[in-house]
């Protein structure tokens, strides 16, 4: 069965396409390379074996994707990954990240609703949520209005793709994930930020390795166990499975609605500083951090019930906070040439 992965080079992508390809999946990857590397391949198939056809392709272009669909016609269904997924840069440029992230979501669905029937698996976020009233956050939780455009984009992308699948042969489900940390045990592939790291990890093996001076931790007066910020940081090869299963229970018809979600953690938070201290303790080293002003638009808690993904999805998280941090901590170590 043929199923298209967009943004298939980027840190989630890479390790979804290598759980289809190790599944029997024959995988295409559409990636613009704003945010990867074409060089993810190699590693794809260091892993897999086997080389997933690749196409460098702007979604935004309406054109180059019903050209896509012509010529791969007998694609069954999509994992929709290529987003822009900055909060910060959201605020700044939200025109940018309603055109990326909405726009080729609807060129998208365009061309699944014209075949009888197909599978979608939507990449979304647990920043639906904003700060919730009550942890663990489970799939009932109120959608709260969304406090950036990036955040926005991820509601709208969920309500568009409910309306499509009302009038369509197309069958969806929303994963909400929490906070993706790590990389494949094989060091083959892992979380390449271009620039200026999004998310916490990065920073702290960077950081660990000395590009960075110190980790700058925003707030240590939150209402939590040490003052910091908690979340529910989710190990990337159990996130990637998570895909693959969604897929096999849409393929197999196990799916009892035209739409589902499901949130995708641990169930458990963890605060900046237990996942410093969780990197000091692989890496056997003292990591600098100072404590700087709270950020804006940063929620105080956010993590998962997982009970829903365990018992209707059958998936639960294999892989802990530390096999998270130690593969990350590795990672670093060899794109940076340091093993």
């Amino acid at each position: 069965m043929k199923i298209l992965v967009t943004g298939g080079l980027g840190f989630i992508g890479s390790h979804t396409v290598v759980e289809l390809q190790n599944e029997g999946f024959e995988v295409l990857i559409i990636d613009n390379l704003s945010n990867s590397s074409e060089e993810v391949l190699k590693g794809i198939v260091a892993i897999t074996g086997k080389m997933p056809v690749f196409e460098k392709l702007d979604l935004r272009e309406k054109t180059s994707v019903q050209d896509f669909f012509k010529r791969h016609s007998d694609v069954a269904g999509i994992i929709h990954f290529a987003a822009s997924k900055a909060v910060g840069e959201s605020v700044e440029n939200p025109l940018l990240y309603y055109e990326n992230n909405i726009n080729t979501l609807i060129y998208l669905l365009q061309e699944l609703q014209q075949k009888p029937e197909s599978h979608f698996i939507f990449s979304s976020s647990c920043t639906v949520y904003g700060q919730a009233e009550t942890m663990p956050i489970n799939e009932n939780a109120s959608v709260k209005p969304a406090m950036s455009p990036y955040g926005n984009t991820k509601q709208i992308g969920e309500e568009i793709i409910t309306d499509v699948t009302k009038v369509s042969g197309i069958n969806a489900i929303l994963l909400r994930y929490f906070n993706p940390i790590g990389s494949h045990p094989s060091t083959e592939i892992g979380e390449l930020p271009i620039g200026m790291p999004q998310n916490l990890v990065p920073f702290i093996t960077q950081t660990g390795m000395g590009l960075r001076k110190e980790l700058s931790i925003y707030g240590d007066d939150y209402p939590t166990s040490d003052g910091t910020c908690v979340r529910d940081y989710i190990h990337v090869v159990d996130l990637a499975r998570a895909h693959v299963i969604a897929l096999q229970r849409l393929v197999n018809k196990n799916n009892l609605e035209k739409i589902e979600i499901f949130n995708l953690g641990t169930g458990t938070g963890s605060s900046v500083l237990e996942v410093i201290k969780a990197f000091e303790k692989v890496s056997e080293q003292k990591l600098p951090y100072k404590i700087v002003h709270r950020r804006e638009g940063d929620v105080v808690s956010a993590y998962a019930n997982t009970e829903k993904a365990n018992s209707v999805l059958g998936w639960k998280t294999q892989l802990t906070l530390e096999e998270g941090m130690a593969s990350a901590w590795k990672w670093e170590q060899k794109i940076r040439g340091n093993n």
